[in-house]
């Protein structure tokens, strides 16, 4: 009895058996922590780990994990939670905390190796703090090794802790405190974004959301990279088509309504993959696809699945000449399909790469573009809550598509930004200002009377107030009116730099406009050093800015402007000068404005290659912006004739007839959702970067400088587009026109100015 009741133990209330009331003291090496019991490890698939992922990041952080990502923590779950990852919740418990942490270290919403945080270094340090397949409370504690040092949304994951309501400001100076210096100054909130510098986004059409590129964009990459960009962007309008509504058919409606359908009616029906139209002759159907001139001379269409001969010699344009159809655009034909014994047309080649040619023709009876989708849509912001906050549902907001940033990590807190930058000014002051932009093109600095014209607008905004005075000035090429080094030899290049030297000097008369303003130069086809190969014509896009060996005396007149500051105190950034490339974006506020800018005369390429119908077979110029039908995606009826600013276009036509022409411009572009719908031979594009030329979410304003199109400012689908034209118009030698851009109502203002 007494070997028994030891100094561990007591007797229990019942003698007879002699037990001890608890269990013995377990041993100090039993109870050390993560010691408990040992982890036997298992080999977990990770489609079996995928549903219990998918509650934790998706539904519960609204997260997207990507394949090799969920493979990478199947791996680790299995290690560390062994057999308990599913009766015991580990495996959940473990991918809550990583989804913590990642969204801690300021990881963007795809979870994936290289984007945003390191997940490795995650999971390293979550395996040092879990013991017996459990993470140890107190434990966890992410160091700097877990955090990006590439990933532009690092300082949205302060905004997890942030109220997202604009018209709260105590957040913002809650992260002041934080370390985050938040000026109150516009213009540092600006950020040019070269075209070689946006993120490569690819759509997935497998799985309906936007991936990085694995590859690095390369200006000589594989010849499949060819065909793989026109895959992208016509999957990119495809899926446009299916979120609208007017192509989806409601749950009432009948399965023969198909049949009687109108032919300038195309609500309501899903296209029809070319592929299915085999053994189908005399149905009237919807087809999706690409125009294209086939090897032996006929006009055809094509999508994925294969291309067919297309008649348009009955085709009515929907609306009527309201939009422009030519080779290399995505469209929608509606028709009856002839099948005949022999194919007409060709296997698609080299140029496009999608599927082969089927017998037959199709006879199309109305052509139209891709509707449109307003950026709103696109982005999921088209219902908002009462305090202001994105609705969750639908679109790709958590998407950075410019690397400033998503529309909802950042959107909500840079329009509070936005409003708290404006009523400083006001409150300082006394009067709310309206920042504005100056946007120049064809700013040819060869031509004499050019400089006049700049010493003239430059003097009307240094003569005015600061809270007046124009924050970006927007300089747009081709900035000689003969390609550079034409012929050769030296003297071309040291001709240029002296244009640019005379603009520095020009601008050191404007020492106010220096210290406070930003100014952005893009080049045109005749700047260096692609019109040294191309002569002038059709460069490759996007393009390289103007090399710095041109604008060092330009960059030394801001420094010195900027120097005689220093000594004085000023809140306010120094001004710059930025030179970009062809195309380029201007992000003001991270994604609250997204401005495209493009500098290509792509209206008279319209008119050279455009196809005829039955609509514009008799185009004239007798035919008028009323004449134009509004459907649900034409142009917006709101849009003030006024805002086109010219009584009569550079031709001498009538304003209506210059404005129906800029509408329809506008529209097509928009429509195809790219800034170079062409093909490949009329005009290259380097293949490994053609996102940077996509519309897709429509920019808040597009800045399409074409100087063979007299100057407007029109608004389609919420992006309000304009055209400054020439600086200086044919035949007129004293007269200026520019337009002044609001960024807050996002309306641009057509100006013109004598000078002597």
């Amino acid at each position: 009895m007494s070997e028994l009741t030891d100094s561990t133990s007591k007797p229990s209330s019942l003698p007879g058996f002699e037990t001890p009331d608890r269990p013995p003291h377990k041993s100090k090496s039993n109870t050390a922590a993560g010691k408990t019991s040992s982890i036997l490890p298992v080999l977990l698939p990770p489609s079996i780990l995928r549903p219990v992922a998918f509650r934790t990041f998706t539904r519960k952080h609204n997260l997207t994990i990507s394949s090799s990502a969920l493979q990478t923590l199947a791996v680790f779950v299995g290690k560390n939670c062994g057999s308990g990852w599913r009766e015991e919740g580990l495996a959940e418990r473990v991918l809550d905390e990583v989804a913590k942490s990642w969204r801690k270290s300021g990881g963007g919403v795809i979870v994936e190796e290289g984007k945003g945080a390191s997940l490795k270094a995650i999971l390293q340090v979550l395996e040092g703090s879990m013991g017996g397949g459990r993470i140890m409370p107190g434990k966890v504690n992410l160091d700097e090794k877990a955090t990006s040092t590439g990933n532009p949304d690092n300082v949205d994951s302060s905004c997890n802790n942030i109220q997202l309501n604009p018209n709260s400001t105590s957040s913002l100076e809650d992260n002041e405190e934080d370390g985050f210096h938040l000026s109150l100054d516009i213009r540092s909130w600006i950020k040019v974004i070269d075209a070689f510098d946006l993120p490569c986004l690819t759509y997935n059409a497998d799985k309906k959301y936007f991936q990085s590129t694995n590859s690095k964009p390369s200006l000589m990459p594989p010849p499949l990279h060819k065909a793989a960009f026109m895959r992208d962007r016509y999957a990119l309008v495809h899926q446009r088509l299916l979120r609208n509504e007017s192509f989806q058919e409601s749950l009432g409606s009948s399965n023969n309504s198909s049949l009687g359908r109108s032919s300038s009616s195309l609500a309501g029906h899903r296209p029809t993959p070319i592929a299915n139209l085999l053994g189908r002759s005399g149905t009237s159907h919807l087809i999706l696809g690409v125009l294209f001139v086939s090897p032996a001379g006929d006009l055809s269409l094509a999508d994925l699945t294969g291309s067919v001969a297309i008649d348009l010699t009955h085709a009515r344009s929907i609306p009527e000449d309201g939009a422009w159809f030519a080779p290399g655009m995505i469209v929608l034909v509606d028709g009856i399909y002839e099948d005949e014994e022999d194919a007409i047309g060709s296997t698609l080649g080299g140029n496009n790469g999608v599927g082969g040619a089927i017998g037959g023709r199709f006879v199309a009876v109305s052509i139209c573009g891709p509707p449109c989708e307003r950026r709103e849509a696109s982005l999921g912001a088209t219902n908002r809550q009462n305090h202001g906050d994105m609705s969750s549902t639908g679109g790709f907001g958590w998407v950075d598509f410019l690397g400033v940033g998503s529309e909802r990590a950042k959107g909500p807190r840079m329009r509070s930004m936005q409003s708290k930058c404006l009523q400083s000014v006001q409150s300082s002051t006394g009067l709310s200002r309206r920042p504005k932009v100056v946007i120049m093109s064809e700013v040819c600095l060869s031509n004499l009377t050019t400089v006049d014209a700049l010493r003239k607008i430059f003097s009307l905004y240094n003569d005015q107030p600061f809270v007046e005075r124009p924050f970006v000035f927007i300089l747009i090429g081709n900035f000689v009116q003969q390609p550079i080094m034409n012929g050769g030899g030296r003297a071309g290049s040291i001709e240029y730099k002296e244009y640019f030297d005379t603009l520095a000097t020009v601008l050191s008369d404007f020492q106010s406009l220096l210290r406070h303003s930003t100014f952005i130069f893009v080049p045109g086809d005749n700047d260096p050093w692609a019109s040294t190969f191309s002569a002038g014509a059709a460069s490759t896009i996007p393009r390289r800015p103007i090399p710095e060996l041109f604008t060092s005396r330009v960059k030394r007149a801001f420094a010195m402007a900027n120097s005689e500051t220093e000594t004085t105190h000023s809140v306010h950034p120094a001004g710059e000068a930025i030179w970009t490339s062809n195309p380029s974006r201007l992000s003001i506020f991270g994604p609250v404005h997204d401005i495209a800018i493009f500098r290509d005369d792509i209206s008279g390429r319209l008119r050279r290659s455009a196809v005829s119908t039955r609509a514009n077979a008799d185009e004239s110029w007798s035919a008028t912006g009323e004449n134009i039908k509004h459907t649900a995606n034409d142009m917006n009826p709101n849009t003030q004739d006024d805002s086109f600013g010219l009584p009569t276009n550079q031709a001498g036509k009538p304003a209506s007839t210059a404005h129906a022409a800029a509408r329809k411009l506008v529209k097509t572009i928009l429509d195809q959702g790219t800034m170079s719908p062409f093909p490949l031979s009329q005009r290259p594009v380097l293949w490994d970067h053609t996102f940077s030329l996509q519309l897709y979410p429509l920019p808040t304003a597009f800045i399409l400088a074409d100087a063979e199109t007299a100057p407007f400012c029109i608004t389609y689908e919420g992006c309000h587009v304009m055209n400054p034209g020439r600086l200086i118009p044919d035949d007129e030698f004293t007269l200026t026109r520019w337009i002044e851009y609001d960024i807050v109502k996002n309306r641009g203002k057509v100006k013109e100015e004598r000078y002597q």
